[in-house]
């Protein structure tokens, strides 16, 4: 089927980011959150985000303007389900994102296709709280998803091949790349990624560097574009504890368990950038280490 319209679930850092890349590759957007104040920054946040775009030369004025025509955000969620598409782009919590999906399966259209941004939890368990498991997937964008060219394509268990290769030509027309990825605790990415981050924590943890050491060691020791602990208070730290968790609970290794200090700052309420404070302190003019 072809894809026309796309109602995404979330208005925060991710599920602005693809309302924008939607409205740009031209489909109409509406954008759901449940406060107000938050689809107004993120409103403001798309513009600001494309206005560089367009001081970059990477889009035309007129495409901006287009754009942010397309995208129309609600505060009713029932006004989604006529959609195409729905991206559910809520925070990484299981029970958040199943409550969500009963709330909004009464409201589909027969043919909507649902998925989940989720990093790291089951699609075969999130699909089986719909009456549409055949049409249901993971579709995970990277952050900050305007600039990261990649998206994981996750089927659960009863995921058909039309719902697929639908999403497949999707990724196609925003200009991204697929990567289908298997139904198992964090699926590519985050498989490999959280587990890096973590081990960095317990670096950090056991005093075998301080922050800046372990993330300079990164940068110009394996040629990454930002260190482990800063790219961790990027994506926030309770977003890494939480898919460190699903890895450790649905493998049942031991290797996967959280470290300690992560949970530490965590439980503090140090997030990383989005509370200004994370292995890094970010209320001054440049950011210092907190460790």
């Amino acid at each position: 089927m072809e894809i026309r319209s796309v109602g995404v679930i979330g208005a925060g850092q991710m599920g602005s980011g693809i309302a924008h890349v939607f409205a740009l590759a031209g489909y109409d957007v509406k954008l759901n959150d449940i406060s107000r104040e938050v689809l107004d920054r993120a409103m403001a946040t798309i513009a600001a985000n494309m206005e560089r775009q367009v001081a970059r030369g990477r889009i035309t004025a007129e495409a901006r303007d287009a754009a942010l025509a397309r995208i129309h955000p609600t505060l009713e969620l029932a006004e989604l389900g006529p959609s195409d598409l729905i991206i559910e782009a809520a925070t990484e919590n299981e029970e958040l994102k199943k409550t969500i999906f009963r709330s909004i399966t009464p409201h589909l259209a027969p043919h909507t296709i649902l998925t989940t941004n989720t990093s790291s939890i089951s699609i075969t368990r999130l699909a089986a709280t719909t009456d549409r498991p055949e049409r249901f997937m993971g579709f995970h964008f990277m952050n900050p998803v305007p600039v990261m060219q990649l998206v994981e394509l996750i089927r659960g268990i009863a995921t058909d091949d039309a719902t697929y290769q639908t999403l497949k030509a999707v990724v196609d027309r925003l200009g991204k790349t697929a990567s289908p990825a298997e139904d198992f605790p964090a699926f590519i990415v985050n498989r490999v990624l959280i587990p890096m981050i973590n081990e960095a924590v317990y670096t950090l943890y056991e005093g075998v560097g301080t922050v800046t050491s372990i993330d300079t060691a990164l940068k110009l020791g394996a040629n990454h574009p930002m260190g482990p602990l800063e790219l961790a208070d990027f994506i926030g730290l309770d977003t890494c504890l939480a898919i460190m968790n699903v890895l450790h609970e649905g493998l049942a290794d031991t290797k996967y368990r959280p470290c300690p200090l992560l949970v530490k700052y965590v439980e503090a309420g140090w997030l990383g950038r989005k509370t200004r404070r994370g292995f890094y302190d970010y209320r001054g003019e440049t950011p210092v280490p907190t460790r």
